[in-house]
């Protein structure tokens, strides 16, 4: 898990940062369709979690957090997701080691969902890296707007994705897609670049395995 300390003197992004941890702190998060027409054959929930993956791992902004040691940001992170248990209705969250072979991860995954699928506990696997971020889903509605509300002290900087019930219009399967950000690390430009890259990889992603 290697993490490297931002030298905060020759940072770009002091001012900004520095602002937005002090001065005035502030998430943000906005709600977009990514197009997944091309996802067709695919099972959705997993090639997601994993193509969310591999777009926060091509963006620094997406993996900078502020730990013990300090701000930094992590080489690689590993997704943490909910999984629905159908008998109880109710959700646990669990973690799957990111690898970026797609079949490597697919494998991983399956073996997680057969481990805890049924358990009834709210965090049932243990040692979530601290190298991990949250995704969920919400496939019983879709949605224009999707706001996350963490009550803490301000300072988690780390994304958060939901996804909601994807719909049919012209042709095209389209997912809502709500994505929570810090703005002390992410402005709307690294937003943007975000979703961007992400299209473009389902767009391609029969080459990508």
């Amino acid at each position: 898990m290697a993490f490297t300390l931002i030298d905060m003197e020759s940072w770009k992004r002091k001012e900004h940062y520095l602002h937005f941890i002090n001065e005035v702190r502030c998430t943000y998060s906005t709600s977009v369709n990514i197009d997944i027409s091309n996802l067709n054959g695919y099972r959705l929930y997993p090639t997601m979690i994993w193509l969310l993956t591999q777009t926060v791992n091509s963006i620094p902004e997406f993996r900078t957090a502020l730990t013990s040691d300090g701000l930094g940001i992590y080489e690689q992170m590993h997704p943490a997701y909910t999984i629905f248990n159908q008998e109880q209705k109710t959700f646990s969250g669990i973690w799957t080691e990111f690898h970026s072979d797609y079949l490597d991860f697919l494998k991983a995954y399956e073996s997680d969902i057969a481990m805890y699928s049924s358990s009834m506990k709210f965090a049932p696997k243990p040692d979530r890296p601290n190298n991990s971020f949250d995704i969920s889903m919400v496939p019983w509605f879709s949605f224009t707007a999707f706001d996350i509300n963490v009550f803490d002290d301000g300072k988690y900087l780390l994304p958060i994705f939901t996804m909601g019930r994807f719909f049919d219009i012209d042709g095209r399967k389209m997912l809502p897609l709500a994505i929570q950000v810090h703005h002390a690390v992410c402005d709307g430009y690294h937003v943007g670049k975000f979703v961007e890259l992400l299209q473009e990889k389902i767009n391609s992603l029969d080459t990508l395995l």
